[in-house]
């Protein structure tokens, strides 16, 4: 996978990716943290761990976004970034788990802990649309990292009572339209900017 999906910079689309969520679904309710890790095997044989991400994980993040190429972190955040800020961080890893919820996906342990993956969703003020985004490093694209990582933000989402899942994506990343389109999204165009599209996900109906 070498594009990731991207933090919603526009409020209008936000919103009307939102009126696509059934207004009379139920709204989450599980405001317990996620406390459940995963080992994954990649197609290349290693061997990750996905748990959820935590407050002591500032420095993994720090050193995952730097390493991402510019054109990741361009997808990524729709924009450029070399190196994240401490307030960032911070939103990062100091999770509020009635909205939210974030796995990152780990090699090794200790002092040799690496960060290759990270994904997340976030709260719609309807309460039920979230927003994901989802990175994965550069070295680490086409070994299914993506898919996983999404698989379980996807079930925690539905866990969680949400009706529908979205992103809001540059439309020239081909990679993560792919994956998308692989995971049941939908996509359509961004109709307050030509240069970005939407992905949508509905949770009540999709089986990933």
């Amino acid at each position: 996978m070498k594009g990731n999906c991207a933090v919603v910079r526009n409020e209008q689309s936000a919103t009307a990716i939102g009126k696509i969520a059934d207004s009379r679904a139920s709204e989450p309710t599980d405001s317990a943290p996620e406390s459940k890790r995963w080992r994954e095997t990649l197609r290349d044989g290693t061997v990750v761990l996905i748990r959820p991400i935590g407050e002591d994980d500032i420095d993994l993040e720090r050193r995952f976004i730097e390493e991402l190429s510019a054109q990741s972190r361009r997808y990524r955040f729709l924009g450029s970034m070399k190196s994240p800020g401490d307030k960032l961080l911070r939103r990062f890893t100091h999770l509020d788990n009635t909205r939210e919820v974030a796995f990152i996906a780990l090699l090794g342990d200790g002092a040799g802990e690496r960060e290759i993956g990270v994904c997340r969703y976030s709260a719609q003020s309807n309460g039920v649309t979230c927003e994901c985004a989802i990175a994965v490093g550069d070295e680490w694209h086409g070994q299914g990292l993506a898919t996983r990582l999404m698989q379980h933000l996807i079930d925690a989402a539905r866990r969680h009572g949400f009706a529908s899942m979205f992103s809001i994506d540059a439309a020239e990343n081909h990679a993560m339209s792919d994956l998308a389109a692989h995971l049941g999204f939908q996509r359509s165009e961004d109709p307050n900017d030509a240069t970005q599209v939407l992905h949508t996900l509905d949770l009540k109906a999709a089986t990933v």
